[in-house]
Formats: structure tokens, C-alpha cells, sequence
């Protein structure tokens, strides 16, 4: 009895060990994988930040492309990350090896969601002084600190309180506009939306008036505006407006639509 005894407890604490170790090896090899996929990522999205705002951000990311990593530095969102099919990296995102890891030299993103605006500040000058060409948006939890992370080298700078105070406001006072935008602005496939398409310079739209362009009669969409590549916005642009090399031709209509005359615009376009 003793030798069986003793033999059944090697036997289950083997077992226990087994399992602990095939657990800690399939961890490790999935962590590896994870990290030559974010190695080969090039022009991609860098979120820094898996709170509330973050996680859904990173899904409207995501609706478009799966170049995307995420830093988050709290254990509790590890397990949500995963659950969520997400790209991550976990630590202190204003960490420089973290952000070169990240892939940060080769980015073409950067969102800063961090908790606090110190951290969001302070992420921006280190992320700045890594990659001078790479474009920050930054969250502010207050409007005294916009004008530091404009300084700190943000690019663009959202508050979620006042964003969400201004939708707020126009359900009240514009219902029929709010009531429009949100269909506009959805993400399903069945909603008129509204979207942006770049115009490059083999396009064969190049230096077409949007008269003969056909857009309106081959994909039934509406111009909103064309962005000019030197920032100009011509909104609601007359019918004998140019469509030129580097433009970004803002058009809505349904999803099947745009994709495309995305196509048609930019036939190399994956």
C-alpha cells in the first residue's frame, strides 16, 4: 500500500508538472510567433492603451486592416487582449525599447490612450523623437494640455469628453442630423456611409471633371468634398472641378459602392 501510495502520487504530481510545463511551452512559442508577426509589420497602427476607449478604437481599426499593435502595461487587460484576437505587446508604452519593438520606426500611426495626460505627454515626445514621420493622435483628458501635446509633437489631438458632449448636444438639438450622422458614420454594410479615398497619381480619374467622371452614374455615390493635397477642402466642389493626383476624393453611399470605386480609383489597391 505504501508503494502504491507513493507511486500514484509521483504519478499525479507528474501529471500536474506535465501539464504546467506544456502550458508554459505553448505559451512561450505562441509568444514568439506573435512577436515575428509584429516584426515583419510595416505602415501599421500603434495603440497605446487598451481601456475603454482603446478597445474600441482598436475594433474600428481592425474592421479595416490587421496591421495593428497594441501596448498595454495592465495584467487585467492582458487576458481581454487575447480574448479579443489582438495584437499585443505588454509593458510601459513610453518605454523606447517597447515602441522599437512595437515597430515604431516603421509605423505609419500612433494613438496614445493612456490613462493620464502626463503618460499620454509624456509617450508623445518619446514616440516623437523615434520616428519624426510618423503621424500621433493623441487622447487629452483636458483642454490645458492640448496645447502641450500639440508641443510635445501630436499631430492631432481628441478629447472623448468633448467629443461625447457635442454628440450629446446634437441628439438634443439637431435629432434628425445626429440621427443622420449615425447612420453615416456606421460600420455596417447595409447604411449609407460616408468615406475618404485617396486619388494616386496613375489614377486613371487624374485630371477628370467629376461631370465626366461617371462616379455619380457608375456607383451611385455622392461627392461630399475633395480634399486637395495641400490641406484645401473644397466642399460640395461644382461639377467642373478637377480631380487631381493626390487628391482625397470624400464620398457617401453604400458600403458595396465604395469598395468599389476604391477599386476602380486605385485598381493596385490590395
Amino acid at each position: 500500500m505504501i508503494f502504491a501510495g507513493a507511486g500514484y502520487f509521483l504519478y499525479i504530481a507528474g501529471v500536474i508538472i506535465q501539464s504546467i510545463v506544456e502550458g508554459e511551452l505553448q505559451t512561450l512559442l505562441g509568444r514568439r510567433r506573435l512577436d515575428k508577426k509584429i516584426n515583419k509589420l510595416k505602415n501599421h497602427y500603434i495603440v497605446c492603451g487598451y481601456g475603454r476607449i482603446g478597445r474600441v478604437l482598436c475594433h474600428l481599426i481592425k474592421e479595416e486592416t490587421n496591421d495593428l499593435v497594441v501596448i498595454e502595461n495592465d495584467d487585467a487587460l492582458v487576458g481581454v487582449l487575447e480574448k479579443d484576437k489582438m495584437d499585443y505587446l505588454h509593458g510601459d508604452a513610453s518605454d523606447e525599447e517597447l515602441l522599437v519593438k512595437a515597430g515604431i520606426q516603421t509605423a505609419s500611426f500612433l494613438v496614445t490612450a493612456l490613462g493620464t495626460d502626463i503618460a499620454n505627454v509624456f509617450l508623445v515626445l518619446t514616440a516623437r523623437q523615434l520616428n519624426a514621420d510618423i503621424y500621433i493622435m493623441a487622447r487629452a483628458s483636458s483642454p490645458d494640455v492640448r496645447g502641450k501635446l500639440m508641443a510635445a509633437g501630436a499631430n492631432m489631438v481628441e478629447s472623448p469628453y468633448d467629443t461625447g458632449a457635442v454628440s450629446m448636444g446634437l441628439k438634443l438639438l439637431r435629432p434628425s442630423v445626429s440621427n443622420f450622422l449615425d447612420i453615416a458614420l456606421s460600420r455596417k454594410v447595409e447604411a449609407i456611409q460616408i468615406e475618404e479615398i485617396f486619388v494616386p497619381k496613375s489614377s486613371r480619374y487624374t485630371h477628370v471633371a467629376l461631370k465626366d467622371s461617371g462616379i455619380r452614374q457608375d456607383f451611385n455615390l455622392i461627392i461630399i468634398s475633395i480634399k486637395k493635397s495641400s490641406g484645401e477642402m473644397l466642399f460640395n466642389p461644382h461639377f467642373e472641378t478637377l480631380i487631381e493626383p493626390l487628391d482625397t476624393v470624400i464620398v457617401m453611399g453604400k458600403m458595396p459602392d465604395l469598395r468599389s470605386f476604391a477599386k476602380a480609383i486605385n485598381p493596385e489597391q490590395e
